[in-house]
């Protein structure tokens, strides 16, 4: 027996409140340094104010995917549980940004922000596998990018939009403009009343309907650690000690001590895994965690160099984009100027071009493209026009040329958060989807945190007040993901039908 088939109203009620996240993902992607740089950070500085939100989704995913994979709560389910509970904490974090009266206040945020986006997001993902059958999931992800996508446009235009209408756009030093603010709120207000249409609107299959379907199964066991050896354990560690020492020594940036704690703390997390395991408790989250990551399908291995580069490229582009245009197109480097301010507003604009050119393109183009010349290739074709529209950051100077440079980085995004996840979707157990699309995660935020920890010290060392040098390094990372794209196996690249 296998679930029935969702009609167009149960795809839309089934990923409707992503939009919602997407929202406040948005909010906080276009305005954050923004709002950073308001309160008077340096752009060497914000790399490492940007750390808590891929850190967050590295420690939280991983652990909401391995919790919804065992929960039930009655009429509320599994993973709509997950929804609520991140999205009342998302709206309260919206709705406390902009009266941020310092950076640490609005770091701290942020990274409330961000656990909170990730709490709702992570099961999101596992939820398409849940309610839909295997012939349906490219059609709800599609769907679920394309409200990514207008969800993004929403929250990417509110400060131009408010602008446009009276609001203030401008501040004193130490505050953020009145477009901000009111963009904040409203997006959490977005927010919440998209993921409570979700919640509302959806019954998720019963543990003993699950175990009825094809596929469905109670969660397997944790991989065997016992005899596993903790050599390897180790090897993390020492790379984590020495990437310290290596820091101490050449003075880079303290951020990066982040990079080695994380690696030193997966050494020392597996130790404790192996340990449990061999001491008879094997079924603990940790040991359940560890083991699943080892025992990764091989497509999901070979899919996550691409997003580490894939990923790369966005993060750049999320924390550098304001100061580049703001620079570069506006003239202006000085965030309490007007000509900053309205640089901010642009960047909006241009983030809710991309966007949009994913919602459209995650429909229509993808489909096509991907039935033609297969699921690997269309990706691979994808990241290579949002190569090109970040090279033409370098040469652009007015600043409506760049929607056309957006066009492109649009087509990659859709292809980013649809591609990937078709191809793997197949591929993963059914009773753990949830906990597999968390790990998937860590190759999602890995790069962030690198990007976070490593770009500040290359641009003060190699490229000091040049920003735009940021943007070619995006591109290059696309063109690598690109090149790893066409290296999938073409049994695992079957044509979309």
């Amino acid at each position: 027996m296998d679930k029935p088939r969702q009609g167009f109203a149960g795809l839309w009620n089934i990923s409707f409140g992503f939009f919602g996240i997407q929202i406040g993902f948005a909010l906080q992607n276009a305005n954050m340094s923004r709002v950073f740089q308001s309160l008077g950070s340096s752009i060497d500085d914000l790399s490492a104010l940007w750390v808590a939100a891929p850190l967050t989704g590295l420690l939280v995913q991983p652990v909401i995917g391995h919790l919804s994979d065992r929960t039930w709560l009655g009429r509320l389910g599994r993973r709509r549980p997950y929804f609520l509970a991140g999205a009342i904490l998302a709206a309260i974090a919206l709705l406390a940004m902009p009266q941020s009266h310092g950076l640490m206040m609005a770091a701290l945020l942020l990274w409330m922000l961000d656990a909170s986006l990730n709490i709702s997001m992570e099961p999101f993902r596992a939820f398409v596998g849940d309610m839909l059958r295997k012939d349906q999931h490219v059609a709800g992800y599609a769907v679920q990018t394309a409200f990514i996508g207008t969800g993004a446009v929403v929250g990417s235009l509110f400060p131009y939009a408010l602008e446009h209408l009276g609001v203030s756009n401008v501040a004193a030093a130490g505050e953020v403009p009145d477009t901000v603010r009111y963009s904040f709120w409203a997006g959490g207000a977005a927010l919440f009343g998209a993921v409570l249409w979700t919640v509302l609107t959806t019954r998720e299959y019963t543990p003993d309907q699950l175990r009825g379907f094809d596929g469905g199964a109670d969660v397997p066991a944790a991989p065997d650690l016992a005899g596993r050896s903790i050599a390897p354990c180790w090897a993390w560690v020492g790379a984590g000690l020495m990437i310290a020492m290596l820091v101490y020594a050449w003075g880079i940036e303290k951020e990066v001590y982040l990079l080695a704690a994380l690696l030193a703390g997966y050494g020392f997390a597996s130790m404790a895994a192996i340990a449990l395991a061999r001491a008879g408790r094997a079924d603990t989250m940790l040991a359940h965690i560890v083991g699943d990551v080892s025992a990764m399908p091989p497509i999901m291995r070979r899919l996550a160099v691409i997003q580490f580069f894939s990923w790369s490229a966005l993060f750049i582009m999320w924390i550098h984009t304001t100061p580049v245009v703001a620079q570069y197109m506006f003239g202006s480097a000085d965030p309490a100027s007007a000509a900053y301010q309205a640089g901010g507003n642009w960047v909006g604009v241009l983030f809710s071009v991309y966007n949009g050119v994913a919602a459209v393109a995650a429909l229509t183009l993808l489909p096509w493209v991907a039935r033609r010349i297969g699921q690997a290739h269309t990706h691979a074709l994808c990241l290579t026009a949002g190569a090109s529209g970040f090279a033409s950051f370098l040469f652009v100077r007015d600043p409506h040329w760049l929607l056309l440079s957006e066009v492109g980085i649009g087509i990659a995004w859709a292809s980013i958060l649809a591609m990937p996840y078709a191809m793997l979707a197949s591929s993963l157990p059914a009773a753990k989807i949830g906990i597999y699309m968390g790990l998937f995660n860590i190759f999602v935020v890995l790069p962030q945190l690198l990007v976070a920890t490593v770009m500040g010290s290359i641009m003060k060392a190699f490229f000091p007040g040049a920003p735009i040098w940021t943007m070619a390094f995006a591109a290059v990372t696309l063109l690598v993901a690109a090149a790893a794209s066409l290296r999938v196996g073409a049994e695992r690249t079957a044509r979309i039908g």
